[in-house]
């Protein structure tokens, strides 16, 4: 049965014994928050979990995907990204029906739970439905009003609603405002959408300078590239959130640091699609704000943040030297850098911070020997090795178990049968 975690009753959790850092130590979890990090702590608590054998890492933060796309894994392979969204996402996203964005959210969080995820940063449709998926299964979610012109007027109006009444929510949800880029958005929306924005102290998500096609055509139409053209209508500032930024030139790099603007680097979806390549090296020497986010299901095809992790320290490597984007680098992309684009107070353990955490278990065969904890995990382990996930003070995994997860699954494969059985009759 599917717990929901929007009513569930707050409790203590003590950890003992658990590997944290390079010592063993005892955490407290009071409400949402830790409370205590000790050597040895000598009290009763709702809930002792013996963490001997165990390490405590903090959980990803996946600043960068479309959550219910979910049941359009597989659907599209080995194309342009214009081919892909044009001839294949867009056509089979028109059949989505009744609950399958619920249904292939609640798919996706499933997924990024017993990968590690505690937040993703949702792009797409039925607002309400990604909310009432996020508030049931206790996860954390920044779910974006997306906008593109081509869903037609009555669709625009109907985000623009949204956003002058946001509709209530727990403290683990908070709405943004989701142009989609500069290719399906106009000047006119986007300057309402930027000054929205600014009134209502919202984070603006946008994809931003993803494939060389669309940097040459936002020159043809505005005379300008992309993210000159965003600067232009005022959308760059420390509230935005630009995913991939793959065509970007030092100038542009440059004033995306100076505008403050956090950049999300999608590097298998980026690698898939043949988009091109992040200029990680550059993009650290010259300080810009990066975080980490997988992208969507049917362009990545999953969303494995430590996978996303390990494949971003490769590709930089390959391409700026084996030195370039080191482990610690590309741990606090995924962590701490993705909690704080959303304003979260998380992202690592600490007294005082919000209580997500991940409890991994040290005889995994991936984890063994351990030289180093942080290597092993980025470069040498995946999903097993995860036996626990904590969200806001909350188990949502423990011992590889999600509550409810079979019904999940059950669903997500009625409604993919169904959407499958129509692709394949056009």
């Amino acid at each position: 049965m599917t717990v929901d975690y929007s009513t569930e009753y707050r409790e203590s959790i003590l950890i003992k014994n658990i590997l944290l850092g390079r010592k063993s130590q005892d955490v407290l979890i009071e409400g949402n928050r830790f409370t205590r990090i000790e050597d040895k702590i000598d009290l009763s608590a709702n809930r002792v979990v013996e963490g001997k054998g165990k390490a405590l890492l903090p959980p990803f933060y996946n600043a960068h995907t479309h959550a219910a796309m979910s049941l359009l894994r597989g659907c599209a392979e080995d194309m342009h990204l214009t081919e892909w969204l044009r001839d294949k996402i867009w056509p089979l996203e028109a059949k989505l029906q009744g609950d399958d964005h619920y249904v292939g959210t609640r798919l996706a969080i499933l997924e990024m739970i017993k990968s590690g995820t505690v937040f993703f940063s949702d792009m797409y449709f039925n607002v309400p439905d990604t909310i009432r998926a996020v508030e049931e299964m206790g996860i954390r979610a920044a779910i974006g009003v997306t906008f593109l012109e081509s869903n037609g007027a009555k669709y625009i109006e109907r985000g623009l609603r949204l956003l002058e009444n946001l509709p209530e929510t727990s403290s683990r949800v908070q709405i943004t405002v989701a142009p989609h880029a500069v290719y399906t958005v106009s000047e006119d929306l986007f300057k309402r959408l930027a000054a929205m924005a600014r009134e209502r102290s919202l984070i603006i998500h946008t994809h931003l300078a993803e494939t060389r096609q669309e940097v040459q055509d936002c020159i043809a139409a505005h005379g300008m590239s992309p993210v000159r053209w965003l600067d232009h209508l005022g959308l760059l500032t420390p509230n935005t959130v630009a995913a991939h930024v793959v065509h970007a030139d030092d100038y542009e790099l440059d004033l995306l640091r100076d505008r403050g603007v956090w950049l999300v680097h999608n590097p298998c979806s980026n690698m898939k699609l043949g988009s091109g390549v992040f200029r990680s090296a550059d993009i650290i020497e010259k300080k810009l704000k990066v975080a980490l986010g997988t992208d969507g299901c049917s362009s990545n095809n999953n969303l494995d943040m430590r996978e996303e992790m390990k494949i971003a320290s490769l590709l930089a490597k390959v391409h700026y030297g084996s030195e370039a984007l080191k482990v610690e680098e590309v741990f606090r992309w995924a962590t701490l850098n993705a909690a704080r684009a959303y304003g979260l107070d998380a992202g690592e353990i600490a007294v005082g911070k919000l209580a997500d955490a991940l409890i991994i278990d040290l005889n995994n065969v991936r984890m063994v020997p351990s030289y180093d904890l942080l290597s092993n995990w980025v470069y040498s382990a995946d999903s097993s090795c995860i036996d626990s996930v904590i969200c806001d003070g909350k188990f949502l995994m423990q011992g590889g178990k999600v509550p409810g997860e079979e019904l999940i699954l059950e669903a997500a494969f009625k409604a993919s049968s169904r959407l499958a059985a129509k692709n394949n009759r056009n």
